[in-house]
């Protein structure tokens, strides 16, 4: 038996595993985001303890003898987020989250700083980042600057209550800008830029390894044997990557989760910044992956499903397939856009300023409309990081430590992950809109907590070929190829619109 721990924005889930691929029990915490001023996002380091304390607790009472039999613990989590600790390992401040836009300018300075920082790291500098929200905490909380003797990032977090032991994995450390990516170690000039040396940085292993062991008071408390050693594990999306078995160069997925990620393994560091593409580290070891990040995609839906009075996402997704679904083409085609910059965007723009707007609106539009078109939105964002996939820039190819890897096969099939994949209508339109056929997988919105757990299985000395298979197939879209057609004189309307917008909106 393996249990994954998935650290995510909106819920914590922990998730038992047989080896035989059996989900044996899946228990979930809610989690809250504080925004205490514009663009910052936050959270209490404390209420991610306490969410590991209420699913850890549930699983005694109900699978008790599952966790007697645990043979090791995975990781997973929210990228980029700063945890800043003091010498005595206690929190400095709320946890800056990887959807926190305040540090725009510590991007500019840190780029001006060290400008091979692309070549170093294969992204550019973003506010979602962890480098920024150090370099803004030196200019604006200098005492709390003073005083952090450690960063982590959310998972670690966690592991170090779990542990005791400050550890962090390859492909988590990626999204921090203080990683040689590469090299797959940390880069000293990135972290001297920062004011920060490698004694600040958690040791780093690979997904796949142990980092440490579980505390034994924790251990008889919730009932699991002595000694359970803990993974690496990995980012939340390499980690969901791991659970639907996508470790081989040109495997990929689709995630409909908070934010809206499109993913693809590599054999090779194939970095892509002239299109805000992402190059990290894969949770396992001698393999990375490219990776385009929109920042508001399943959170969109949430948002409009508040603002126009809907009870949920899913009676939001079923009035917006009311509206344009398969059979209304043409009223689909005289549907409002809307740009889902809610929360500023990533690929392809890196603007952390980029605002949400509808455009097309008249007095015929009503609530259906709207939620068809926030769903379209999402979708049409998703395609512009899809089309980010492209060659790699002669710059950056010349500095890698390697040539680029396989660019994407038009048309290659992609498996459908996180929560919006529940949607078949969703689903469908994606398929439509990318061009592309999606599958869904038996457990797919388990995510990142099936990867965390199989990333146990693999330290604990499981194969891949025996741990990281693709899990039975739920259901398949095929691309309309009409629907496709219509779809992309709209997103090509869409495309157009942020870059007229942009300068009007800050005006």
């Amino acid at each position: 038996m393996y249990l994954g721990l998935d650290l995510g924005t909106s819920e914590l889930k922990a998730l038992l595993l047989a080896d035989d691929h059996r989900v044996v029990a899946l228990a979930r915490a809610p989690l809250a985001v504080q925004r205490p001023q514009p663009l910052w996002s936050e959270q209490a380091p404390a209420d991610w303890w306490a969410a590991v304390e209420s699913v850890m607790g549930e699983l005694a009472a109900t699978h008790a003898a599952a966790l007697a039999q645990v043979r090791a613990i995975g990781l997973s989590g929210q990228m980029h987020g700063a945890v800043l600790l003091d010498e005595a390992g206690s929190v400095l401040r709320p946890a800056i989250l990887w959807n926190d836009g305040r540090s725009g300018a510590a991007c500019a300075a840190l780029t001006a700083a060290v400008p091979a920082l692309p070549q170093i790291t294969g992204n550019l500098a973003m506010p979602g980042f962890t480098a920024p929200k150090l370099w803004w905490v030196r200019e604006h909380e200098p005492d709390v600057f003073a005083r952090t003797a450690c960063v982590l990032l959310p998972k670690d977090f966690v592991r170090l209550q779990l542990t005791g032991e400050a550890v962090t994995d390859c492909s988590d450390a990626s999204g921090t800008l203080w990683l040689d990516v590469g090299a797959r170690r940390w880069s000293a000039e990135l972290l001297a830029a920062c004011g920060l040396s490698e004694a600040h940085m958690p040791r780093l292993v690979e997904g796949s390894a142990v980092s440490a062991r579980l505390r034994p008071a924790l251990a008889r408390r919730w009932g699991l044997p002595a000694d359970v050693p803990v993974a690496g594990g990995g980012g939340d999306n390499a980690a969901s990557a791991v659970g639907i078995g996508a470790v081989s160069p040109g495997q990929g997925f689709v995630s409909l989760g908070t934010s809206g990620v499109i993913f693809r393994t590599t054999d090779r560091f194939a970095p892509n910044p002239a299109q805000a593409l992402h190059a990290f580290c894969h949770a396992v070891p001698g393999r990375w992956h490219q990776m385009s990040v929109m920042l508001s995609a399943a959170s969109a839906l949430g948002w409009a499903a508040r603002a126009f009075g809907f009870a949920d996402e899913a009676q939001l997704l079923q009035a917006a397939e009311s509206f344009g679904g398969a059979e209304r083409g043409a009223q689909r085609e005289a549907a409002p856009l809307f740009l889902p910059y809610l929360s500023g965007e990533r690929s392809p723009h890196n603007d952390p300023l980029a605002q949400g707007a509808f455009i097309g609106l008249t007095h015929s539009h009503a609530g259906a409309a709207l939620a068809y078109a926030v769903v379209e939105g999402v979708s049409f964002g998703l395609l512009d990081g899809y089309r980010s996939f492209g060659p790699v820039s002669e710059g950056v190819r010349s500095a890698s430590t390697s040539p680029p890897a396989s660019e994407p096969t038009s048309g290659q099939a992609l498996s459908l992950v996180g929560g919006g994949s529940r949607s078949a209508f969703w689903a469908q339109l994606l398929a439509d809109v990318l061009g592309v056929p999606l599958t869904t997988h038996t457990g797919g919105e388990a995510g990142g907590a099936l990867g965390a757990a199989r990333l146990a299985w693999l330290a604990d000395g499981g194969s891949e070929a025996e741990v990281c298979t693709a899990p039975p197939v739920a259901r398949g879209f095929e691309p309309d190829a009409a629907a496709h057609v219509a779809l992309a004189l709209r997103a090509e309307r869409f495309r157009r619109l942020y870059p007229a917008l942009r300068e009007t909106s800050r005006s």
